[in-house]
């Protein structure tokens, strides 16, 4: 059995593959202070009411953006499952062209969700994450990483507006019965709702004339629900893009 780990900003999503089949997957909240016992602890837990085993990992691979967490993860699983993870970084056989002026900026998790997304729906594609920051990652019909975009993300822009209006409350990210807000809390939830609704549109609207092409548009990442039902450009919800590509990667560097 493989072991993928994807360690994002705000959370840390795993699960366990026999072959290409996901048998379990778990969300966790990112911990940057967390220790290798701690995740030890939770990790091992999850597995025991998984009626999973250590000894059924035979292998693994981890993704990460966040550095203080790479080598905590990477030693926990040693400690724990007894296998050296694959690291997602230069140099690792992705089988996916990267064009960016240079390679070694983009994410790891952008390259993981381009290879899953040109493996599954084929290219051109577009790939909208929704974590911490919001993410636009472009594949070319022959399987390039051409670039894309970053924005702020749907939860820290509602915090920040929180914290920096003396008199706005904290909210609920859900979609609001009309744009036109008849209280606080509803123009503010109008007001990030569909204005995320018209970014992620309007983003993916304009790389698509960019490119010349009509692409196909897939939507992964822990709130991209909320925006499928609305999107006018958004084709696929695949809230676990990133597993199934770092199963893919994974496969490729055997």
């Amino acid at each position: 059995m493989l072991l993928a780990f994807d360690v994002g900003n705000t959370n840390i999503v795993l699960g366990v593959f026999q072959g290409k089949d996901l048998l379990v997957h778990w969300r966790l909240s990112t911990r940057r202070e967390g220790t290798v016992d701690e995740y030890a602890v939770l990790v091992m837990n999850l597995f025991r009411q998984a009626d999973l085993s250590p000894g059924q990992i035979s292998a693994a691979i981890l993704s990460s953006v966040v550095p203080p967490l790479t080598a905590t993860l990477e030693e926990m699983i040693r400690q724990c499952f007894h296998v050296a993870p694959l690291l997602v970084e230069p140099g690792i056989r992705t089988g996916m062209p990267i064009l960016y002026d240079n390679p070694k900026e983009v994410g790891a998790d952008r390259i993981v969700n381009a290879v899953a997304a040109f493996e599954k729906y084929g290219g051109p594609a577009i790939v909208v994450d929704f974590g911490t920051a919001t993410t636009f990652d472009v594949i070319s019909a022959r399987g390039e990483y051409v670039g894309g975009a970053i924005a702020p993300g749907i939860g820290i822009s509602a915090e920040a507006l929180f914290q920096r209006a003396a008199k706005l409350p904290r909210i609920d990210i859900v979609k609001p019965k009309a744009v036109i807000g008849k209280n606080t809390v509803g123009s503010m939830q109008a007001g990030i709702f569909y204005g995320y609704l018209s970014l992620v549109d309007g983003i993916v609207e304009r790389m698509k004339a960019e490119l010349g092409d009509e692409a196909v548009v897939v939507a992964t990442g822990g709130l991209a629900h909320l925006i499928l039902a609305e999107s006018r450009t958004v084709d696929h919800l695949d809230p676990l893009l990133t597993l199934t590509g770092l199963r893919i990667i994974y496969d490729r560097n055997l």
